[in-house]
């Protein structure tokens, strides 16, 4: 067995004789001694090999051979500053190959160039990069430390079933097909919820899990068709009491993992307010843009665009460029109009505050509108204003929101290792479905509405708001949840203004509409993204950095080519017959 780690050595194990087993990361033979850069996965150390047979086995060997060495460490005349192990070098006595390496498809360094998808064909070899098991390991220490947080705070780690019934309201779920009930299907779970809310009727009061879910959804960079979550749910609690549990508990992982100390309690902010500041349910507060609302300004105006829209009940705002006008080019400017294309709206208007108004509607507009813009928005010599306007307020505000993300970018105007930490809460309890015609719910339909707002399940849809909240860290949603309906009343209220028939609801929740009724407490909880937070406090952009073996944005494996065909046996065992 493995005794020694690489990273362990230090100069005061001088003159100890070791024995030490890794990967051959770096040679450098300069004839009569090989130097060797032995690589496990604590870090590096240096071995030295001089004339003789550990010389002749050293320099024939390869890189990412696996070797066994036995040396004796002595201090190192050049030293290294940049590795823990840089004081020491071990003096070989004896090597052992233990396995050779053919040749690599790429370089196994942290700057390699190789594109990313050479890196997930060959992942278990891009696995052994520095800044790869270095985000496992971080993975590791966030669920050890959530694990003891949770355990300390009296909640059960319970695993719920994998293979799950059906319940298609929301994402997509993936099918499995049962070969013993022939024409019938398990899912995997989108999320423990149901089972979660049984445990609570089931009297455990405080559950948690390390989760994996799916969901057979479209793809962005930061989701995976199968991910992690930390799942929580307690019994006999309101919303404040989940979300100061939950932020203790983040707070308690960013110092563990990074030092960090999260200022407590996290700013609360409505999803209302989120959206007219922000134009996006998890804002980014690491800068100061705020989109602004100036539809009153030109409630009155001749310029037919603006008048257009505001007698179609739209709206007209804007993000204000402090001091950067000058930096916009046309060319700049076109490219930004496109980007905001793609979110909707159906342009960009600009005006540039110099010695004169100069940009795309400065001739369209009055002077007492350019004057009125100047006092409300503050503007001052060399200010950017960038506009949109559309009857559509999702279209305006996802727009700019999108673009606010942008120019901060761009600008650089996000300062590095800088966390914001804060919650969105009173979502809306329904949003309305254009491929469907019809409501749905927002988070799911286990969401309980706020009391005020019961009523409304079916009478008001459009404005009936919810106890759900999301907890959101640098514009990603770290973690979201909800107060739960615990009455059987208001559950079948919900599933109503689902459009839910009888039999739709037997069928479906049957299970769980019958629990409801014997003796449910209430109950809320919340489930935290553990992808997304590694992603986070690593500092990397892309979720595919912080899992093993993630899958690419077409939700394939290419290195063990999934999802593959399978033979006509198999699918005659489960009744299958493909199209």
């Amino acid at each position: 067995m493995k005794e020694i780690n690489n990273n362990t050595l230090r100069i005061s194990d001088v003159e100890k004789e070791v024995t030490l087993y890794g990967w051959v990361q770096k040679k450098r033979d300069l004839g009569g001694v090989c130097f060797i850069d032995l690589r496990d996965r604590s870090g590096i150390v240096q071995l030295v090999a001089r004339e003789g047979k550990c010389y002749e086995i050293a320099s024939q060997l390869k890189s990412e051979s696996v070797i066994k060495v036995v040396g004796v460490v002595s201090e190192r005349e050049s030293k290294n500053k940049n590795i823990p192990t840089g004081d020491i070098e071990v003096e070989l006595s004896d090597i052992e190959v233990l396995n050779s390496c053919k040749d690599l498809p790429f370089e196994i360094s942290d700057d390699t160039t190789a594109l990313e998808d050479t890196r997930l064909k060959y992942r278990y070899l891009d696995i052994r990069r520095r800044t790869v098991t270095n985000n496992l390991v971080t993975r590791h220490k966030i669920t050890m430390a959530i694990r003891n947080f949770l355990d300390k705070e009296n909640f059960l780690e319970v695993e719920t079933p994998v293979l799950c019934k059906s319940t298609p309201e929301g994402a997509r779920d993936y099918l499995v097909p049962s070969r013993v009930n022939k024409g019938k299907f398990y899912a995997l779970p989108q999320s423990p919820q149901i089972f979660k809310q049984l445990l609570m009727v089931g009297g455990i009061e405080r559950y948690f899990q390390i989760a994996k879910c799916f969901r057979d959804e479209d793809l962005r960079s930061d989701r995976q068709p199968e991910f992690t979550q930390v799942d929580l749910e307690m019994s006999f609690v309101d919303q404040e009491d989940v979300m100061s549990l939950t932020e203790r508990l983040v707070a308690h992982v960013f110092k563990e993992i990074r030092g960090i100390d999260i200022k407590l309690p996290l700013m609360r902010m409505k999803y209302d307010v989120a959206m007219d500041k922000y134009g996006s349910d998890k804002p980014d507060l690491r800068f100061d843009f705020e989109i602004q609302d100036i539809t009153e300004i030109f409630k009155n105006t001749e310029f037919s665009m603006f008048r257009n829209v505001i007698e179609n009940k739209g709206i007209v705002n804007c993000l204000v460029v402090k001091g950067k006008a000058a930096e916009f080019s046309r060319k700049k400017l076109d490219a930004l109009t496109e980007f905001v294309k793609t979110y909707k709206a159906s342009g960009l208007a600009y005006l540039k505050i110099e010695d004169e108004v100069t940009g795309s509607i400065a001739k369209a507009i009055s002077a007492d509108e350019v004057n009125s813009l100047k006092d409300v928005l503050g503007l001052e010599k060399g200010d950017l204003v960038l506009i949109v306007a559309d009857s559509k307020y999702n279209v305006v505000k996802v727009s700019l929101g999108a673009l606010r993300c942008k120019l901060a970018r761009d600008l650089d105007l996000i300062k590095k290792d800088d966390f914001k930490l804060c919650w969105v809460v009173e979502f809306p309890s329904f949003e309305y479905s254009e491929e469907e015609g019809r409501y749905v719910a927002c988070h799911h339909p286990f969401t309980s509405p706020l009391d005020s707002d019961v009523d409304k399940l079916l009478n008001d849809k459009a404005h009936c708001y919810s106890k759900a909240y999301d907890i959101v860290i640098n514009g990603y949603e770290a973690g979201g949840g909800s107060i739960r309906i615990h009455d059987e009343k208001v559950q079948e209220k919900m599933f109503r203004a689902l459009e839910l028939t009888e039999e739709d609801i037997k069928n479906k929740f049957g299970f769980f509409v019958e629990a409801l009724k014997y003796g449910t407490p209430p109950h809320g909880g919340l489930a935290l993204g553990l992808d997304r937070l590694t992603m986070l406090l690593t500092g990397t952009d892309n979720i595919r950095d912080v899992i093993a073996f993630p899958k690419t944005a077409s939700a394939s494996c290419l290195m063990s080519e999934c999802p593959n065909t399978v033979d006509k046996k198999q699918l005659d065992d489960l009744g299958i017959m493909i199209k």
